[in-house]
């Protein structure tokens, strides 16, 4: 039979009642005659309630005690669903990421899916069960136990989309698809029928919270097509596959986030190896990096998967006097495909905020991407400006 793979992300799955409608859903699939594995990410604001106690205990919890403490909330998710499904008659089995196969690099709290081994996922879809697995983690060659980062249950379930060759894989999250903004921030935003891998990835890249970029890439290299749906039932929904681009140098949506640190190191201050070596060990990942012989060097961090900061901040301080931190950033971006072929909407983008006395940090872009860096306290104010003026105009 076809294998569909289905994603329900902690809004899904908030509470029993939920849980049960989700149990529902699933059984109906199931009864029109395909294999589901279902992919589970925790209940609610379960992995935020974790992550408070750690730091209850620890102000800067190791990383491998992070993970070992928050997949638990995906293993209590799949466990429940697996209960309601097996109440309906349905037959289920729960797996966590280590027993479904999936394998990831040895970096705790922010790891990557390397390969995935589906074996026991087939074996059960053989004996006719539903397969629920727990999203967010996996196991890395080393056998411990890592997490993927926020939004990570979106990759669980394409990589296994891809490695059983499902003919579907549905996220299912609290809003009808991809819109053109984030609509709790910009009312006026629009759901997009369809949407390009290059152009979904930097939108998730850039802050968009209902797909995550790893999902998106994984979903581009094997030709998997995502349907994002609302697990409210609606028949809306958004299609990320392969698609030309209709309107090049177009603005598609608008995208923000918060938590961003910026660090800068001048020109012959420190050699800029070892400070790169430090925040590899940290897992703090630059989002950008800008290296220029006669300026310097500029980073910019991401506080996302970044659980100690606290202790990468007095390490920096004490090693490398000369790195400085602007904290309490954010960025705004603008993504369409061809944006910058011209300097046109760089040039929209700077004069807007700037008309409006916003003050930008910095900037940078990529063939799909014009990102602005700026107080943490403009980011909204300043996507609802681009989405107004870039994107409602061109409705």
């Amino acid at each position: 039979m076809p294998v569909v793979v289905q994603k329900y992300g902690g809004s899904s799955v908030a509470n029993v009642e939920r849980i049960r409608q989700v149990a529902d859903r699933v059984a109906h699939t199931r009864a029109s005659g395909r294999d589901v594995v279902v992919v589970v990410s925790a209940m609610g604001d379960t992995t935020d309630e974790l992550l408070a106690l750690a730091r209850q205990v620890s102000a800067n919890p190791s990383g491998r005690e992070l993970d070992m403490l928050l997949t638990a909330g995906e293993r209590i998710a799949m466990a429940l669903l697996a209960l309601a499904l097996n109440q309906r008659g349905v037959e289920a089995v729960s797996f966590t990421g280590s027993q479904s196969g999936i394998i990831t690099s040895d970096s705790h709290t922010n790891a990557r899916i390397v390969e995935v081994r589906p074996f026991r996922v087939e074996d059960e879809l053989q004996r006719g069960k539903v397969v629920i697995v727990a999203g967010y983690q996996g196991v890395s060659y080393k056998r411990e136990v890592t997490t993927l980062g926020r939004g990570g249950s979106d990759t669980t379930a394409v990589a296994l989309a891809a490695a059983l060759g499902a003919e579907a894989c549905e996220i299912y999250s609290d809003v009808a698809g991809v819109f053109t903004s984030d609509p709790r921030v910009v009312p006026a935003a629009r759901r997009l029928d369809e949407i390009s891998y290059e152009e979904m990835q930097e939108m998730a890249g850039a802050g968009a919270r209902v797909l995550n970029a790893q999902a998106v890439e994984f979903a581009k290299e094997r030709g998997i097509v995502i349907y994002a749906r609302a697990s409210s039932g609606s028949d809306e929904e958004t299609v990320v596959r392969r698609f030309p681009p209709k309107a090049p140098g177009r603005v598609v949506g608008v995208a923000s986030e918060t938590g961003l640190v910026l660090l800068t190191l001048g020109p012959n201050a420190a050699p800029l190896a070892p400070v790169l070596e430090l925040l590899d060990s940290r897992g703090a990942g630059a989002k950008q990096l800008r290296y220029d012989a006669a300026l310097g060097v500029s980073l910019v961090l991401s506080l996302e998967n970044l659980h100690d900061y606290g202790a990468l901040r007095a390490e920096l301080s004490a090693r490398f006097p000369a790195v400085a931190l602007h904290e309490g950033l954010g960025a705004v971006s603008a993504i369409g495909a061809g944006i910058n072929a011209r300097f046109a909407t760089v040039r929209e983008c700077l004069r807007l905020l700037a008309a409006d006395g916003i003050l930008v940090q910095g900037l940078a872009t990529s063939r799909f991407r014009v990102s602005l860096l700026l107080e943490q306290a403009a980011i909204d104010g300043a996507a609802r400006l681009l989405h107004r003026e870039l994107v409602e105009r061109s409705f």
